[in-house]
């Protein structure tokens, strides 16, 4: 069982930056893939990106390409999400998402996630 719990979201100008931080509970955290998705006002949740087990691979959607940056630390069992350039449709309920994933892909499906965290607002204003 493993356990995550975001936390980072907040109220941030259009430009501005966040980083949220997902903790993860157990002593397997190493062995999950880790993932970002977010959920924006109408919308389905939509895969952000991702860090392979190792953090040696990284894989963003289009849409944050070049502003957000996914990293982990498993020492601290923690994983990372570093978003600059904040625009107002980044405005959306994030998640992080622990996969087993026995090898690594560019993009994830909700439907593959083994365990969720609860969710951390970030709205951006223009």
């Amino acid at each position: 069982q493993v356990q995550l719990v975001e936390s980072g979201g907040g109220l941030e100008q259009a430009g501005g930056s966040l980083r949220l931080s997902c903790a993860a509970s157990g002593r397997t955290f190493s062995s999950y893939a880790m993932t970002w998705f977010r959920r924006a006002p109408g919308k389905e949740r939509e895969f952000v990106g991702g860090i392979s087990r190792s953090g040696d691979s990284t894989a963003y959607a289009d849409f944050v390409k070049g502003r957000f940056t996914i990293s982990r630390d498993d020492a601290k069992n923690t994983v990372y999400l570093q978003m600059n350039s904040l625009k107002p449709e980044d405005t959306a309920v994030y998640y992080c998402a622990a996969i087993l994933a026995y090898s690594w892909r560019t993009t994830y499906r909700e439907g593959e996630a083994n365990y969720w965290g609860q969710g951390t607002q970030v709205t951006v204003s223009s």
